[in-house]
């Protein structure tokens, strides 16, 4: 089995602390996911807002931070650059890496970029962090404006070279926008169920139905505030959203989007990568079948990869 994990903040953890990345003190390392299984792991270079005058530069010095530990470390990682690669990554033991970016500041306003970055094996995109750029407002500075004129550029060129589009973060104006334009299934690679937890970060009912629509899935988050309204999580408010999801729109869109070390707090019994396994069991204990747990702990995910970035 595969236990794939749509987004972590973990290049952005090493890159600013000068950390390792097969060992560490951090929520994640390649060390633990390759003594949990098979892994792939989606890498965000996030964008912090405070660098947002520099995203393109930031981007790219965490994407080669990780191309360095990816050298460093190649007997235990590589970057996938498409589904294929994930199988025969996975199959020999190494953790698969996809490069992922938060943050569509970092295009500079310039389609070339969003190619470039596709050349370089960015396969996903988060079109915004909490605030507003140059594709469209994030949740936190909505004035209910959706996608610019760039931005429905870049989900045309996304769709053209096959690029997965994210959607955490974004507006419900620009998500509306976004499910309109694209001709491809998109995902919301770190959100939670809203009607569990009122939270402007997390997806409405109506959402996540469209979302099932569009064949996209959703990565359950792992930060307490995301989870319930006390922040008071466990690992049994991250099973209540699955369930929830599940129940709502099919297990088919639902997988794990951990957000770890970009997160302060976790729910106990998730302290890190290593508490995947008992996550899974848990989901055996709830009466899952195989065939549910596979998707849930990556057939989905993979599903959208192998319709948008290809075999």
């Amino acid at each position: 089995m595969i236990i794939l994990d749509a987004h972590c903040d973990t290049l952005l953890k090493i890159s600013y602390d000068k950390k390792d990345l097969y060992r560490n003190s951090c929520h994640l390392d390649v060390k633990r996911m390759v003594e949990n299984g098979k892994s792939v792991q989606f890498f965000a270079a996030f964008i912090r807002p405070e660098l947002s005058t520099h995203a393109l530069l930031n981007a790219i010095q965490m994407i080669d931070n990780l191309f360095i530990n990816v050298k460093l470390y190649n007997e235990y990682i590589d970057i996938a650059y498409s589904v294929s690669d994930i199988q025969k990554i996975t199959d020999s033991g190494k953790v698969a890496a996809i490069i992922s970016i938060e943050g569509g500041d970092a295009l500079s306003k310039d389609l070339s970029v969003l190619r470039t970055f596709y050349r370089l094996g960015v396969r996903s995109l988060g079109l915004t962090w909490n605030f507003r750029n140059q594709i469209a407002e994030g949740v936190s500075d909505d004035s209910g404006t959706g996608l610019t004129s760039f931005g429905r550029s870049v989900i045309e060129e996304m769709n053209r070279i096959g690029m997965v589009i994210d959607l955490s973060h974004i507006n419900k104006k620009g998500f509306w926008d976004v499910l309109e334009l694209t001709k491809q299934p998109v995902i919301a690679s770190h959100s939670n169920a809203q009607t569990l937890c009122v939270h402007k970060r997390n997806l409405d009912d109506w959402q996540l139905a469209a979302l099932k629509d569009n064949g996209g899935v959703v990565g359950i988050n792992f930060y307490p505030s995301f989870l319930r309204e006390d922040s008071k999580a466990t690992v049994n408010d991250v099973l209540l959203h699955i369930e929830y999801i599940a129940g709502l729109i099919g297990y088919e869109h639902v997988g794990f989007g951990s957000d770890f070390d970009g997160i302060e707090q976790t729910p106990k019994g998730l302290e890190g990568v290593e508490c995947f396994p008992d996550l899974i069991n848990r989901l055996y204990r709830l009466n899952y079948s195989e065939e549910q747990v596979k998707a849930i702990t990556s057939g989905n995910f993979l599903r959208v990869l192998s319709k948008v970035i290809g075999q």
